[in-house]
């Protein structure tokens, strides 16, 4: 299930077109949240909908009504849907745990427009950006290099050669430049003004979890891979665990699928 980044004015369109079960669940998130966030998704303007605390439920109810979507046709054709593993990056997450079953769908949606506010109005002032073309080794090279203009890390590994770097202005500018010296195909900064998955979101991280605390889980129906260490989450302490951790750690994407397949 994706994450922050992937939302789009008109998203979900085809799906309340074409299926009952899809359409009822953007319906459901916008009750449980009481603003119209179907009209934002499908109308925007996309200035408001790429604010953090509008696109994180966003792409949570699209990911939903996807989900709904597909069990909708499957049961038509007799087929039932069980998958063997679930993930989601970052706040990709949510989605997966309403699929495995492990948190309500009203309850993630809160979750999630809490979390992007806090990400928001907590997280340490910084930025990120994306380096294509270089190997690991060369960008965490260059993140070492770059701590010593200010704290800096790796925000999430996509895929071999394109990674997000998180951190201050002066040590993410560093940083993009040496990866543009050495051969990078790409390294630009992103537009976001939060620096996500980095150390600098501690006090996020901290606010957020004693949210987390009061919100029941349960054990996933399904086995969850983690963002932060790539390994099989099956409990609802771990699922906590790992929604409040990764916040201020990096989303090991590329891990998490080569473990899928695996």
């Amino acid at each position: 299930f994706p994450g922050q980044g992937s939302q789009y004015v008109g998203m979900g369109a085809d799906l309340i077109a074409r299926s009952p079960a899809a359409a009822s669940a953007f319906a459901r998130a916008d009750e449980a949240l009481g603003i119209p966030l179907t009209r934002l998704i499908l109308e925007g303007p996309s200035e408001e909908l790429d604010q953090t605390v509008n696109a994180q439920p966003a792409i949570l109810a699209t990911s939903v009504a996807m989900l709904e979507a597909i069990r909708e046709e499957a049961a038509k054709a007799g087929i039932e849907i069980q998958p063997r593993a679930l993930a989601g990056h970052s706040a990709g997450q949510y989605a997966a745990a309403v699929a495995a079953d492990a948190i309500d769908y009203a309850d993630a949606l809160h979750l999630v427009r809490e979390r992007g506010r806090i990400m928001q109005e907590r997280g340490i002032a910084g930025g990120m950006g994306a380096v294509v073309g270089l190997s690991d080794e060369q960008v965490h090279d260059i993140v070492d290099q770059a701590r010593a203009h200010g704290e800096i890390s790796v925000a999430n590994a996509n895929a071999p050669g394109q990674i997000v770097l998180s951190g201050v202005i002066p040590a993410l500018v560093f940083a993009l430049e040496m990866s543009r010296t050495v051969g990078a195909r790409r390294a630009v900064r992103l537009t976001v003004s939060v620096a996500s998955h980095s150390p600098l979101m501690r006090r996020a991280r901290d606010e957020f979890g004693r949210i987390l605390a009061r919100v029941p889980f349960r054990d996933p129906k399904v086995p969850m891979l983690g963002n932060v260490h790539a390994t099989v989450i099956s409990t609802a302490d771990g699922l906590r665990d790992e929604l409040t951790e990764h916040l201020v750690h990096g989303v090991q994407w590329t891990s998490t699928v080569r473990r899928m397949v695996a």
